[in-house]
Formats: structure tokens, sequence, C-alpha cells
């Protein structure tokens, strides 16, 4: 894991990074000499030409160089197998043979460079020795750089989400901003900001399903702290809908990252009201919006019998819930259905508060739900004692993660513990990255983390009913496709991050509906969730 010391600098590439590497030039280095040795094996006969005892020269040469190549570059991947993370010990020699390898470049430039010049002198011999001698210096002018120095890098997915009315709702970000039905009309409700060609609106029409009529307001207005959403009427549920927008964009990324708490002024008789700083600004700006602007008393006018339902997805799940909170007052029968919601969100206090008119929902390994500064701080942690004590190789691990993305398994197969040692769980599983009584670190993983005064601990909104994946599913898996157990589950089993293939796209608002679809269609396999109490809820 350290950074290799070459040329008196330290570099940003372990010893073990070039596995990978290395067995592709292993792979292209093979192939060359293979075919260099058979053109040499059979046209040997025919270099008795002008020039052939130079060409006949430069091919054995070159054999024997892309031997020494082969050999070395072998070495260097048997080298870099070996060890663990944070032991290189047995990598000692790498410096060394990547002195040897760069050194090797000079005698394969000189001898390409010579190779092209006999050529260009008009050697007259077999077209297909001249033929392959030019494509042998074709490919090394442009493969002199040291693949076995290219590193490759795993990156995240961005966090891109969406949020709803409904259950169809939930998709309004994700779906095509230019659908084919977008066109100009006058409108019958207020519109702010958008495109011209109104694609945007089209792009909710076609998702929802509701009509123009149906649309009280709705507002693609977008800035830190301002968050877009919209006001429609749901008939069929009799129903106010207030949804809000999720993260989609670089404003909506520094309301999240506006993770301070800060206290919240509520009409309620609930004790130490903090919440999420960002989220609260811009669950407040819609509040503002709403009552100020006569947008919920438009909506009423219209349908004074209906009642007040709130929605969101990720960022706009935490805005809708604290925005739930702020209209309890003028509407007690407001309800609120947030769809993965961030974990750091309400004080204790507030999130005991919620949970009679609060529901959110949690698909499997998602990220969000289980995100928070104390969370992160103890994840950091967790991670290092876990790289620490670990007995696999980094080549293994990563192997063993593309087998799982692509045909599924249990990473839990896979044993990185030290024998003997403390660690419980594996290094790459979906359950919790947990070492137990390291003696490498002062400090317990059992024992809670302690937070900063400008981080106390926030807990997810409401109740939590949890999607959870039955059995295993890989990209080119032969299982079939996803089935979901669904609970109620309480905030603790979301206080840790879980590390595994899914847990950014168990985020992903169409994997989230797709996964609710499953449920509602299975009805044998769940009928009703078991409540905490012993009751049950209809899952609808």
């Amino acid at each position: 894991m350290p950074g290799m010391v070459l040329f008196g600098r330290r570099w940003a590439i372990a010893s073990d990074d070039l596995v990978f590497p290395g067995v592709f030039e292993l792979f292209v280095r093979v192939l060359w000499w293979i075919g260099i040795l058979t053109l040499y094996l059979m046209h040997r006969g025919k270099l008795d030409c002008p020039g052939g005892v130079l060409l006949s020269s430069y091919l054995i040469v070159l054999i024997i160089l892309l031997a020494v190549i082969i050999c070395t570059v072998s070495a260097i991947v048997c080298v870099s197998m070996k060890g663990t993370i944070c032991n290189p010990g047995p990598r000692k020699s790498m410096s060394k043979l990547l002195y040897v390898r760069l050194a090797l470049f000079l005698p394969e430039m000189v001898w390409a460079s010579l190779g092209a010049a006999w050529i260009e002198d008009g050697v007259q011999c077999d077209r297909t020795v001249g033929n392959g001698i030019i494509a042998t210096v074709a490919v090394r002018t442009r493969t002199w750089c040291p693949a076995t120095l290219q590193q490759g890098s795993l990156s995240s997915t961005s966090n891109r989400t969406a949020s709803g009315t409904t259950r169809s709702l939930t998709r309004w970000s994700a779906i095509p901003q230019g659908p084919p039905s977008c066109r100009s009309r006058t409108t019958d409700y207020d519109l702010v900001g958008g495109d011209q060609l109104n694609c945007h609106f089209g792009s909710i029409l076609q998702t929802t399903g509701l009509q123009y009529r149906d649309f009280i307001h709705v507002s693609f207005h977008d800035k830190v702290y301002e968050l877009p959403f919209l006001v429609a009427l749901d008939h069929r549920k009799e129903s106010v809908v207030v949804a809000v927008r999720g993260t989609m964009s670089l404003q909506d990324i520094l309301t999240d990252l506006s993770a301070e708490s800060e206290p919240v002024d509520l009409e309620c008789e609930v004790q130490d009201c903090w919440a999420h700083k960002g989220i609260s600004q811009a669950a407040r700006y819609v509040y503002r919006r709403l009552i100020n602007d006569g947008i919920l008393s438009q909506a009423f006018s219209i349908a004074p019998e209906y009642r007040l339902v709130i929605v969101g997805h990720s960022l706009g799940a935490g805005a809708a819930a604290l925005l739930t909170i702020m209209l309890r007052g003028p509407y007690p029968r407001v309800r609120c259905y947030a769809f993965s919601p961030p974990r750091g969100l309400l004080s204790k206090s507030l999130y005991e508060y919620s949970k009679t008119f609060i529901v959110s929902l949690v698909l499997g390994k998602d990220v969000i739900p289980r995100l928070s500064v104390t969370n992160l701080e103890d994840l950091k942690r967790r991670i290092l004692r876990v790289i620490a004590h670990c007995n696999k190789p980094k080549y293994k691990i990563l192997l063993r993660a593309c087998w799982y993305e692509l045909f599924g398994g249990h990473p839990e197969d896979l044993p990185t513990e030290l024998d003997g040692g403390d660690l419980t769980q594996p290094l790459l599983g979906e359950r919790s990255l947990l070492a137990h009584g390291s003696p490498a670190y002062s400090f317990s993983s059992d024992s809670p983390l302690e937070s900063p005064t400008k981080y106390p601990p926030l807990y997810p909104p409401g109740r939590i009913i949890h999607l959870e994946e039955v059995g295993t599913s890989g990209r080119f898996s032969c299982y079939p496709a996803a089935r979901y157990s669904v609970k109620w589950s309480h905030e603790s089993e979301f206080s840790k991050i879980l590390i595994g293939p899914k847990m950014l796209t168990d985020h992903m608002p169409d994997i989230l509906m797709r996964a609710l679809d499953s449920v509602v269609s299975d009805r044998a396999a769940c009928v009703s969730c078991p409540t905490q109490g012993g009751s049950s809820v209809e899952v609808a």
C-alpha cells in the first residue's frame, strides 16, 4: 500500500499495483515474441538476399531482447503478487526490477530505430519479412512507454437522485429531459424555470401519467438551499402532493455538504430540535414558497377535502421530512413518504416525534440512509483496521470483487483476516467492515464514536421500511430476477456504512422503483409487513 520510492521520489503507485498492468504487458509481449519467432523460423531460408544478414541479425537480437523483457515483466508480476496490502516486505526487490525494466527500454528503442533505418535503406528480401519488420517497428514506437507503471483506478459513480409525487413520481429527476412529447403550450399552472419547450415538464407528465390540470405549481428553480419542487393533485388517492426533487446539480451537492447541525425553530413541544443545516435551509425555502405564496391555499381551494402528502428522494426526501414537520401545525393530517433519505438528518427527539407521520423506505445496502459525518469517521477507522490486518494480496481481492459483480455470490466466502487474528468480517463484504479489539489500535471498535459538538449524532426520519434482496445475483448470473423481502427496521440497523457493490446502485431511483414493483407484484411472498409492535401494515 505505501507508494514506491524510485529515483529518490515516492510515487502514488504501490508495489502491489503492478499485477494487472504487468499481466497485460506480458500477454502482448508473449504474442509479439511468438510472432517474431514464427516469422524468423518460417523465412530464415529466404534471407540470402542483399541485406539479409542484417535482417537475420535484427530478428535474432529482437527475439533475445523480447525474451529478456518477458522474463523481467514476469518477475515484476510475481513479486507484485507477494505480501499483503500493508506488508510490502516480500516485495522489497520491486524497485530493482523496475530499474532493470526501465533500462531495457534504451536498447529496445535503439534496436527499433536501427530496424527502421535498415528498412528505409531498401533491403531487398522476401516481402513478408520486410512487412514483418515494419510492423515490429511500428508496434515498438507505439508501445515504448512502460506498461507496468500504468495504474488503473477505481471510481465511484456520482450520486444522482430524484424525487416523486406518488410511487411513479420518484422517477421525476431520473427520466430523460426531452421526450418526444415535449411541446410548447399555454399553461394553466404556475411554472418557474425549466426549458423553453417545456420538455422538463413533459418528462414529468410522461412519468406520472397526470394531466396538465392536475398540477398546481411546478418550480425548476435550483440554487444552493433552494430545491425544485412541484404541487399536484392526485385524485385517485385524494391527496394534494408536494414532491421535492433530489440531488441533480452542483448547487444540490453544496446543499448536501452543508452537514453541520443547526437548531430548528418548530411550532411543536419537542426539545432539542436539531437538523442537517443544508437540508433544513432547503425545507424552509419550500415552506416559505408553499405558505407565503399561497400555493397550498390554492390547492386546497380546489380540493378542500383532500389530505396533504409530501414525498421526495434522497436530498428531496430529507427536505420533505423536515417540511412535513414544519407543516404539522397548520396541516395536522399531513403525511410524508421519504424514499432513501439521508441518515444524518434529525436529532433524537425529532426522530422520535416524526415516527407517527413519516415513513422512510430504504433499499438493500443503500449508502445514503447510512451516511452521516459520524458514520464516515467510524468507517474510516474500521477500514484502516481491516486493511492493516488483511492477509490477502490486493489482486485477489479485486478479482473476487469482479467475480461477485459479474456472477454474484457471497464475498464472505473469501476471508481476509489473519490466521488466529481478531477480524470477524471480510474486507470485501456487504456487511460492515468490523475489527474487534485490534491490538494495533488503542481504541475498541465496540466503543461509540465521539463526534464533535459541531456534528452531534443525527438520525433518519420516521419509521423505516427496509427492502432486502433475497438471494444473490450478478450481471451474468444464472439466478432468476432479484426478489425482495420487506420489514420494519429500527434506525440502529443503519448505524454503520456497509461496503458492497450495490451500496450506490441501491440508491438509484429506477432500481428502487423496480424493487417496489417486484414487491407489489409478488403478493404471495409479501402481502403484509409485521410492524415493530406486532401489528401489520399493508404493502401497496
